[in-house]
């Protein structure tokens, strides 16, 4: 008996999680949450905005790379990246 009952519960609990999931996702984009990028280099956070998309589309067009997304590219190339961000700062 008690067997079937910490199964029911796991279950219930994999379904609540399973539907839960994109809700919660979904209400913190709404929400305005900001994702934050940590560079290990430089020992310091930026955040992913507009601002910062536009830098980095910017940054693979001048090595005439073809555009792939920041968090699909190796850990290497996201150095090199926030190396050449660090050296051209944005000037509001």
């Amino acid at each position: 008996m008690q067997r079937t009952n910490l199964l029911l519960s796991g279950l219930f609990l994999t379904a609540a999680l399973a539907i839960g999931g994109p809700i919660v996702a979904a209400a913190a984009q709404d929400a305005g949450v900001q994702i934050r990028v940590y560079d290990s280099h430089h020992h310091d956070y930026h955040n992913w905005d507009d601002r910062e998309d536009r830098a980095y589309r910017n940054y693979q067009q001048e090595r005439h790379d073809s555009y792939v997304a920041y968090e699909h590219r190796k850990h290497s190339y996201q150095q090199h990246y926030w190396n050449w961000r660090h050296s051209h700062p944005d000037h509001d």
